[in-house]
């Protein structure tokens, strides 16, 4: 099949959609230059006080939808994780881990993976301005999140109190191996078994195979869920360094298909257009 021209691909896409899609700073001006509107607008919330968090049958805070197949987690997109980190007061790098993560800045990402159909990990996959939904399975004893975005991907949270897998029979993947727990109504995430093919988020931080995130999710009331990630990285920090933010519900939407593919020419064909506007 003939892939789309970047002309023709643009009228076929509205620009709350692709912008969405965008994984750099380059792509996202390219695209505002050809259309107009709001990327990914938020939900329209009802006034506070909102109504508390809801809950399971068995009292555990229910992180997902009310209502069958209705709502989800509207992610937004946050670049550069410094305008989000909680603890301590600067990225706390490596000089090697500094250095490349200046050049990518340099280069306005134009090598990130996430935008050639990559999958993001870690925390990035909260940071990909797609809805995501949290699918609680108690019986199985596990918790599945889905992603519209990243490449249309899904993780499973083993809640059966399993551990980690041996480091030598450990498989590293994108999304590494998670297990979780509760601590009271949070829900904690210890995830091991990264590869090395993504970038912590879109600027370009790196990390390596080393990488132990804990990730805390806690709704504070039905439109609200607090998001917390604390990066443990020998091979790229010097010490751990954490991020938060909220993320807000949409009662009405509904995950829709998305379709990346590795390795698309439109992709390339957007840095070229983009390149040819800078003349």
């Amino acid at each position: 099949m003939k892939p789309c021209d970047f002309g023709e691909m643009i009228p076929r896409v509205t620009i709350h959609h692709v912008a969405r899609v965008i994984g750099t700073v380059a792509m996202v001006v390219v695209l505002l230059q050809t259309a107009q509107g709001q990327a990914n607008p938020d939900p329209r919330l009802p006034p506070k006080p909102y109504p508390p968090a809801p809950r399971l049958a068995d009292g555990t805070p229910n992180l997902g939808p009310i209502e069958p197949n209705k709502g989800y987690w509207h992610l937004k997109q946050i670049q550069d994780y410094k305008q989000v980190l909680i603890h301590p007061k600067e990225i706390p790098y490596q000089p090697w881990a500094k250095a490349i993560a200046m050049q990518r800045r340099a280069e306005l990402s134009k090598y990130d993976p996430e935008g050639y159909c990559m999958p993001p990990s870690g925390p990035r996959l909260m940071t990909t301005p797609f809805p995501m939904e949290i699918l609680q399975m108690p019986e199985q004893k596990r918790i599945v999140m889905i992603y519209e975005g990243g490449t249309h991907i899904w993780r499973n949270i083993y809640m059966d109190g399993r551990t980690h897998p041996e480091p030598d029979v450990l498989n590293p993947t994108w999304l590494g191996h998670s297990v979780g727990h509760w601590e009271k109504d949070t829900l904690v995430v210890d995830v091991v078994g990264f590869n090395e093919g993504s970038w912590i988020d879109m600027v370009g931080d790196p990390h390596t195979d080393r990488l132990h995130l804990v990730e805390r999710f806690t709704r504070k009331d039905l439109y609200t869920l607090h998001y917390e990630a604390t990066t443990d990285d020998p091979g790229a920090y010097v010490e751990p360094w954490t991020i938060a933010f909220d993320i807000v519900w949409d009662d009405k939407g509904e995950i829709q298909e998305y379709i990346c593919q590795e390795n698309s020419p439109w992709m390339r064909r957007l840095f070229a257009e983009w390149e040819r506007t800078r003349r």
